[in-house]
């Protein structure tokens, strides 16, 4: 009876999962298994709230192949080492995985792939993260996209809903080869700061659908209309779901049709604004694995000559504790502190105060995100920060200095957001809840903190210092 490992990377589910519907198709008994080898995703080891979700997602699936006959292999190691092991022990005949497209990720899985082909074990690969590879979709002259718009009009046009394949109802897999137990990976903090994660979140495969179906039910059709308010839950809340691969872009694509084809025209349409940014995602992706050095260097190379402040501890600390003085800065803050998640027109919002106002160099940012984020991921992390910073692909231009009182004012009009991050301002009949040091004798007695730099100075002094930048000299002029 043929044996095949099934090595579950962040393709944490069991419906529409290539790599595991074809080990089934191919092979009599499957071992699934999970490597923790954090040491090879180096620089970008996931960071706590990554590993919070981690711990829930891998316990949600390990009970879901429980109950199917398939008990989920946890090893901790060098990914190499352990397959060859499993491999001589169990007498696999095959590895099947499915493809992570980081630098560091790419670079183990071909190592792995031709070291495991050497000894004559079949390795088989799926895509169960993305819509489309991402060396798919190239410019006319056969290279990447750096602009959004067109690369989505190319993929748009590709895109045909199908429907995802099912959950296995039953699997047969081999005696336990001995791992580890779960909790032996250490992945939840030693400090209970993510208490206010367990009431914002389900990981695993079972919230992943819930969240879709409470997005189709009752949020698709305002989408357009309600995703840039934060403080009303007008977006999907599916980033960390996808990122862990609880459920595929697919699943979504084809939730969206038949939705479309019960409820008619209206729906479809309401339903293409989310499709366009599960295509930033797509996009995101496309632009590392094309130029896989942005996720520590600028791509735009006018930056190189860019005055970035020195990080002083005591305001890089006041930005990522949400103490700035600037409500709607501090309010999303605080939501990433408390939740592990902040509103995408709020992550704009803190990355260009931190880029613009602060004048400190989006790396530190996107360390910040990296470990507080339970969505992080390199890909869209990458992007968000650059985009915001003016410093990357199609991003907002450095000058595009958003104005986090006057975005509040339009975002948040009655301050529902701020005053549930920063209750100490609700008690209190601020004229304007996002300008507060404007009634000092109100801001005084509600123990606010004074904004950390004059919005209008610090905007200026932005501006002048990309007027002031130097380009980098080209070799041998």
């Amino acid at each position: 009876m043929s044996l095949a490992i099934v090595w579950f990377r962040r393709d944490l589910r069991l419906a529409d999962n290539p790599a595991l519907s074809l080990a089934l198709r191919q092979h009599r008994r499957v071992l699934p298994l999970y490597i923790h080898a954090p040491h090879e995703e180096s620089p970008w080891e996931p960071g706590a709230a990554s590993r919070w979700w981690l711990h829930h997602s891998l316990a949600a699936l390990a009970a879901e192949l429980e109950r199917r006959g398939a008990p989920l292999e946890v090893h901790a190691g060098d990914s190499l080492a352990v397959l060859q092991n499993l491999v001589r022990r169990c007498g696999a005949d095959a590895v099947y995985w499915n493809r992570l497209y980081e630098p560091s990720a790419l670079a183990r899985d071909q190592q792995v792939e031709q070291a495991l082909k050497a000894q004559g074990v079949a390795v088989c690969l799926g895509n169960a993260s993305l819509l489309a590879e991402p060396g798919e979709i190239t410019t006319g002259q056969g290279g990447p996209y750096r602009v959004f718009t067109p690369y989505w009009r190319n993929l748009r046009a590709r895109l045909q809903p199908s429907p995802p394949a099912g959950v296995p109802a039953r699997l047969d897999s081999c005696a336990p080869a001995g791992g580890l137990a779960l909790a032996q990976l250490g992945l939840l903090p030693r400090r209970p700061w993510d208490a206010g994660f367990y009431s914002a979140w389900k990981p695993g495969e079972a919230g992943a659908g819930l969240a879709l179906s409470a997005f189709c039910e009752d949020v698709v059709q305002v989408y357009a209309q309600q995703r840039d308010i934060p403080a009303i839950g007008g977006t999907s809340r599916l980033s960390a779901h996808l990122h862990f691969g609880e459920i595929s872009p697919r699943q979504i694509h084809w939730a969206l049709h038949e939705l479309g084809c019960s409820r008619g025209a209206r729906c479809h349409e309401a339903a293409e604004p989310f499709l366009r940014e599960l295509g930033w995602r797509e996009f995101a992706h496309h632009l590392l694995y094309h130029f896989p050095q942005t996720t520590q260097q600028d791509l735009n190379p006018d930056f190189g000559g860019f005055a970035w402040r020195e990080p002083e501890t005591e305001l890089l600390t006041a930005w990522q504790r949400g103490r700035t003085g600037i409500p709607m800065i501090d309010a999303g803050m605080r939501e990433l502190w408390e939740t592990g998640w902040m509103h995408n027109r709020v992550r704009m919002l803190t990355a260009s105060f931190l880029c613009k106002n602060l004048r400190i160099h989006w790396r530190h940012g996107a360390r910040w995100f990296w470990d507080t984020l339970v969505d992080a991921d390199l890909a869209n992390n990458t992007l968000g920060w650059q985009w915001s910073a003016g410093t990357g692909a199609d991003a907002a231009p450095y000058f595009r200095i958003f104005n986090p009182v006057t975005q509040g004012e339009r975002f948040d009009p009655d301050g529902a957001y701020v005053k549930r991050w920063l209750p100490q301002l609700a008690r209190l009949a601020f004229k304007s809840v996002h300008a507060p040091w404007k009634q000092p004798d109100l801001l005084a007695r509600s123990g606010y903190a004074q904004p950390m730099v004059d919005l209008a100075a610090s905007r200026e002094a932005a501006l002048q210092a990309y007027r002031n930048r130097t380009a980098p000299r080209l070799r041998g002029v």
